[in-house]
């Protein structure tokens, strides 16, 4: 909670640190200054990149007293603009789902080792973030929440699977550790409404601990304040239930 006497700084640079096979990759650090310890949050950036508005929620984060950090997950594509790097990567089909868990775990290591750090580390993404924040918590153990905003094929038709997405990822519900906080919007396509229910079933199923919150008049990305898909009240609340799942979980 803020208070107008208390004491604020932040630090944000840019780090490298180990992925997937030991790759060394970048990735954007901000982090509360004071003597801490501090939760951790590691970010999955969506599909339009490693880009503006993901420096934006590093920092964001890390306002909220997370240290935060945000892998490059398109590092091995090259590097240029995050939608020239964005493109190329969509002409490849994405990125392998093995590569993104390895750099979203290495991003894990990375912050929970930090002096300041209370050992205590969620992931949180958008759109294919989504996707992978809830493959990585599945299958990379030692996540404490995850935050899957939007994940587009979380649920995968056999007809869907390829090399670099070879499982659907929803096959893996059985094996989450964490609690997850589901947004969604009730226009999206992907996922549709359908398939967040098919999700939600499977959670369920294996009794896991989460929350699912499905906003009417909101459909993909109504985070984006610089898009036509922002959604102000939808994306405030959405907010909300961010931090206080994380609160609850991870301080």
């Amino acid at each position: 909670m803020y208070r107008t006497d208390m004491y604020e700084g932040l630090l944000a640079e840019t780090v490298t640190l180990a992925g997937a096979n030991g790759d060394v990759i970048n990735a954007y650090l901000a982090r509360p200054l004071g003597a801490g310890p501090f939760p951790a949050m590691v970010l999955a950036h969506h599909m339009p990149g490693w880009d503006q508005w993901y420096r934006e929620t590093t920092f964001k984060f890390a306002n909220h007293g997370y240290i935060t950090i945000t892998p490059n997950l398109y590092f091995r594509a090259g590097h240029g603009t995050p939608e020239d790097v964005a493109a190329k990567v969509r002409a490849d089909n994405g990125i392998p789902d093995d590569q993104a868990v390895g750099d979203l775990a290495g991003a894990m290591r990375y912050v929970r080792n930090l002096p300041y750090s209370n050992g205590k580390v969620g992931i949180f993404g958008t759109c294919s973030g989504g996707r992978h924040a809830y493959l990585a918590a599945c299958r990379a153990p030692g996540f404490d929440a995850v935050v899957d905003c939007w994940g587009g094929r979380v649920v995968m038709a056999p007809d869907q699977l390829t090399k670099n997405f070879p499982v659907s990822p929803l096959d893996y519900t059985k094996d989450l550790p964490c609690p997850i906080l589901g947004l969604f919007g009730n226009d999206d396509t992907t996922p549709s409404p359908e398939q967040v229910n098919q999700h939600e079933a499977e959670l369920k199923k294996y009794n896991k601990t989460y929350e699912f919150h499905r906003y009417d008049g909101a459909g993909h990305g109504f985070f984006y304040y610089h898009v036509p898909a922002y959604r102000q009240a939808q994306a405030v609340d959405g907010w909300q239930k961010v931090f206080a799942f994380l609160e609850k979980y991870l301080k």
